[in-house]
């Protein structure tokens, strides 16, 4: 978690990015386990994050946190009770890798060749908010799997589609991780009684380090430009992929779904990358 931690407050990836997968792959911990844990220090350490970026004044597209969290509730709740018992371990971890990969590599190819950002989001008639309360109810279904998830789909369409820049865009991701994970946790502890005495011992390990790290990396992040932000994003993509591809069995059923997922995706942020509706005129390069 003092890796976990900085990249929680530096990218759009949570802190559970990294300990769903070393906690299910590495310590073959239960994936149920390993949700909540990260559900429950991420509402500690991405809180403090938030709370960083408030004082420092770093900017962020609030009335994307708002409309985003209005879906992303709604997700968490109905994946948590309805969705989560229904879904073999192995599935889940692959799930939540190739969604993530299918960001990965549309970022990359953003990044061969100059862009141009919003500085602010455009526009928020109700088309706009629309497209990030279904956001919001999506990554939040995966928050609700896997602990992790409304962060990065919600800065892909932030990025990819209303072209925000990723300086922007990733305080926004934290903060509405930061939110979306204290629901999630409060969910498991008062109604789904999923915090045990194991989760929490982990926890309580971990949270004097969070508390530090991630507002550090909240900082850090700061001193990067777009494109750096990007590449160390994409990096730790394909840490988990390789990750995922040597540790977890692939069943036929499991590479059919993720592959599925992945195109699902792959098609999606594709489309979204090619729109030029939200395109900046004369927007920072």
């Amino acid at each position: 978690m003092v890796f976990g931690s900085f990249i929680a407050g530096a990218t759009s990836e949570g802190g559970g990015a990294v300990a769903f997968p070393v906690f299910t792959k590495a310590l073959h911990i239960a994936p149920l386990d390993a949700k909540i844990f990260s559900l429950a220090i991420q509402s500690v350490g991405m809180t403090a994050a938030t709370l960083t970026i408030i004082v420092m004044q770093v900017p962020v597209a609030w009335r994307g946190i708002a409309w985003c969290s209005l879906g992303g509730v709604g997700g968490v709740v109905i994946s948590s009770l309805l969705v989560a018992p229904l879904l073999q371990p192995a599935l889940l971890k692959m799930l939540f890798t190739a969604m993530i990969v299918s960001f990965a590599l549309t970022l990359t190819i953003l990044n061969w060749r100059p862009r141009y950002y919003n500085s602010v989001l455009p526009i928020c008639s109700w088309r706009e908010r629309t497209i990030l309360v279904a956001s919001g109810i999506v990554g939040g279904g995966m928050t609700g799997l896997v602990g992790n998830g409304i962060d990065i789909i919600c800065f892909s369409v932030l990025v990819l589609l209303f072209r925000l820049a990723e300086k922007v865009a990733t305080p926004t991701s934290v903060v509405l991780m930061a939110f979306n994970s204290l629901v999630g946790f409060l969910l498991h502890l008062f109604l789904i009684d999923g915090f045990n005495e194991r989760v929490e011992q982990y926890w309580l390990a971990a949270v004097p380090v969070v508390v530090i790290g991630a507002p550090l990396g909240a900082y850090f992040c700061t001193k990067l430009n777009n494109r750096t932000i990007a590449g160390i994003l994409i990096g730790l993509i394909v840490v988990e992929l390789i990750s995922s591809l040597c540790l977890i069995p692939l069943t036929d059923k499991i590479a059919t779904v993720s592959s599925a997922v992945f195109i699902v995706f792959s098609v999606i942020y594709y489309l979204m990358s090619r729109s030029e509706q939200y395109w900046p005129p004369g927007g920072e390069e």
